[in-house]
Formats: C-alpha cells, structure tokens, sequence
C-alpha cells in the first residue's frame, strides 16, 4: 500500500488509503503493538473525524480500550503516552503535507515511535490478508479517565511551568500558527506576542502547513519587520516542528538552533543531530564541551537514539526537536519556550538574535536542502558521488542515510526522501562562491 511510509502511514485521503483501510488497522494494531490501554488524538484535517471513527471502530474491534484526546498537537499525545503510561497511541495528522492528506502515526509504550522497520511493516501484511469490511458506524463517547479537556489543561500547565523557568518578558515577537494545531496553545502561552492564522482549519486557507517552505513564512516575515520584532516562530500543520525567523525576517536554518536548544538544557553530554547538520552547528556543540551524535533522518531514529545515549536533547534540519524532559520525542511548543528564552536572555545582553546566532552561521556558506525529482535515485547518486572526486581530499564519509561526504573546507550529503519522491541534496563549503560551483556541477550530475 502506497499510504506505509518508512516512518508513519500518510498519503492522499481517498486515493490511497480509505476508511476501510483506516479501520482494518485499526484492527491489526494490536496484534503488532501489544497492550489494551490505546490513546488517540487528531489534528483539524477536514478528513480526520472520519479516519478516526473508523480507527477507533477497528481499535475496538479488537478488544483494546482507548482514550481520546480530540483535537490535539501531535506532542501532546507523545506526552501523555509517556507520562500516562497508554501501551499503544495513534496520532491522527499528516503533518506538515497537503490539505488531500492525512495519516497515522503510532507509537509504543514510552512513547517510542512505531515505523515500517519496527512493526508498520507487520501492520501492512496484516491488514492486505484481511477481507473487505464495512466500516461500522460510530457508537458512543469514548471512556476514559479524564475528559479531552482535562488533557488540554495538565498539557498547558505542564508548557507554562517549562515557560516560567527563564523569563521573555523583554522579547516581542510574533507566532504563526499556519492554521494548525499550535493555536490551541500559544494564546495561553505568549499573550502578549502577535498571533497571526490562528484558527484551526483544514483548508489552511493562509498558506501551506510546511514552514520550510519560503512562501510559508512570508506573513510572519512581513509582521516581524513591519513591527520591528525581535523575532518570530512558526508551527507546523500538527505542532511537532517549529522554525524561526529572526529580527530581519530573515529565515534561521533549524539546524542552526541545535546548539541553542543544547544550551537552553545546559546539556554536557550526547547532542543528537541528523546527518544534514551544518558543521558550523556540530562544532558549535562540541565547543558546548559536548559530543555531536550523527543520526539518520527522523523521529524514529532519533528517538531510541536519545534513550540508548541518555541525551538531554536534539535536533533536526526539518525543525524536530527532542527533549529527555519530554520523553526522548519531539514538541515544536516545547522547543519554541527554550528557544525564545535563550534570544530573551540575549536581549538582555544587548544581542539581536542574528548577533545571537553568528557564531554558528557564519562559519559556512550552506545551500539548504535542495530536492530534485528523479526516476533512478541511485544511478544520480553514483553521478554525484563520481563528479564529488574532484572536489577534494575526503576525510570522512557516513551511509547512515544516503551518502555524507566531509571533505577539508565543505561537505555533501546525498540522499532518498523517506517521505516524498525526491533526491535531496545539501551542500556547505567555507567559501560561498566555491559553493555555487560545487552545486551547480553536483545538479547537472543529477539531471543527466
């Protein structure tokens, strides 16, 4: 089935899963994922009532008791699968991906991720050996110990107690909720901020629940220097990942921010980081007196990660920040709180936010991540990897995720999306015109 994915199920409501599919899962999960007590919540997705009557109908079905939280960010039912012990939880979201979409992501006791290597795989064999089956209609409330409402408090008091610990008063900043499930929150949580596109909507009229993208980030760009902030943040559709922009409304590369989060968590350990890290934020940490952890691309690789290292935290180039304090998973509300405190606290010093972050980003010229739509992802692989002989004496190399290869003045990776069908490229290099050199032989490697 196209809808299982390396890390969750998502894909394109009616084209390629339905009801039925939602619902036979709903059966199989169990079988995978063992335990009775399930949790399950959903973001504003115009099809996400639907996916979860049918889930919850198969949950049932196969004899589990669930819980609901309704609509929710997708940290918040990570959280209460840790806090409240729940032996399985689904997530009903596809994230940041296109209003047609919408998915499921699951998790395991701990709230450890479940992807396609650790039981998705299961699922998917189970469920193409069932027969077709009508999805019953949904019955009655859904018991648990405390109402959705209750959640939602416990939830915020938890975020505001985490707020408390390092004061912003002195920040003026500006937040984008891109209609999605952040706006639940940031109300309570920053009163004072400018709030724009804070009405949940599945339609995400304003613009695309994906801050990666440029256009995505135009309105809270525009309120920030309009307004002369002194920074902004973003959500994305579910509220996991949460991005910056600073007093210019210029964009800051999340990668950038792991040091800062590793700061805000006065970390002296393990930092996680996945292989597309700038080096100028690898080094960063390790003048922290910490050890940069390589990662493959990924909540399910960071997460056992962080448990097996008993890191305090890390992070992601899509802006993905995991937290020890928050059960090793990733809460874009939670890295936003420890952001914000560290550009409050040098404020308070006299910094911008770009005197904040230059230390890290001035080392290295760095293209972002570039994606190119390829039939055969390996044969371009070989050509960039071929043509990159030329660019200099390696020094390193990691295949923990497509291809990274350090080189003495810059470095590339190379690698499949997971999620999307893409070849994703980036690129640094100490010298910026040296990287337009580099990538422009590295793009028409890839599109002969």
């Amino acid at each position: 089935m196209n809808f299982f994915k390396a890390y969750d199920m998502r894909g394109t409501f009616g084209t390629d899963f339905s009801l039925n599919d939602v619902y036979k899962i709903g059966k199989a999960l169990p079988q995978v994922v063992q335990g009775v007590r399930w949790l399950v919540g959903r973001d504003c997705r115009l099809s996400s009532d639907a996916v979860h009557d049918a889930l919850v109908a198969g949950l049932r079905e196969a004899g589990v008791e669930v819980t609901d939280l309704g609509r929710c960010t997708t940290s918040m039912v990570y959280y209460f699968t840790g806090e409240d012990g729940f032996d399985g939880s689904v997530m009903i979201t596809a994230s940041h991906n296109p209003p047609s979409d919408n998915g499921l992501k699951v998790s395991r006791k701990g709230a450890l991720p479940v992807s396609y290597a650790s039981g998705l795989n299961e699922v998917e064999a189970i469920v193409t050996g069932m027969p077709g089956e009508d999805v019953p209609k949904p019955t009655d409330d859904l018991p648990g110990a405390e109402s959705p409402s209750a959640y939602w408090m416990r939830y915020r008091d938890f975020l505001r107690a985490k707020l408390a610990e390092s004061p912003i008063a002195n920040l003026r900043f500006a937040v984008d909720c891109s209609n999605g499930m952040a706006s639940l929150f940031v109300h309570e949580l920053f009163p004072d901020a400018v709030i724009v596109n804070d009405t949940p909507d599945g339609n995400f009229p304003a613009h695309s629940p994906n801050p990666l993208k440029a256009e995505s980030r135009e309105r809270l760009a525009q309120v920030v220097r309009e307004q002369k902030l002194d920074c902004g943040v973003i959500f994305d559709g579910d509220a996991d990942r949460a991005m910056f922009v600073n007093e210019k409304g210029d964009f800051v590369q999340p990668d950038y921010l792991i040091p800062i989060v590793a700061r805000a968590e006065r970390a002296k350990t393990f930092i996680l980081h996945d292989i597309r890290t700038s080096r100028g934020a690898i080094e960063a940490i390790r003048e922290m007196g910490c050890e940069p952890v390589m990662v493959p691309v990924g909540p399910a690789f960071a997460k056992p990660k962080m448990r097996e290292l008993s890191a305090p935290c890390g992070g992601e180039l899509a802006g993905h920040y995991y937290f020890a304090e928050f059960h090793n998973c990733d809460s874009g509300i939670l890295a936003a709180i420890r952001i914000l405190q560290q550009i409050a606290a040098a404020k308070a010093k006299g910094w911008t936010f770009s005197q904040l972050m230059a230390p890290i980003t001035s080392r290295y010229a760095n293209s972002g991540e570039l994606n190119y739509k390829v039939d055969d992802k390996d044969a371009a692989i070989a050509r960039v990897l071929a043509v990159s002989k030329d660019f200099g004496t390696e020094i390193a190399r990691s295949d923990i995720d497509g291809v990274r290869l350090d080189l003495a003045d810059g470095w590339l990776n190379v690698r499949k999306s997971n999620t999307e069908p893409y070849l994703r490229l980036l690129v640094e290099h100490r010298d910026p015109e040296t990287l337009k050199r580099w990538i422009a032989i590295l793009e028409e490697a890839i599109r002969k």
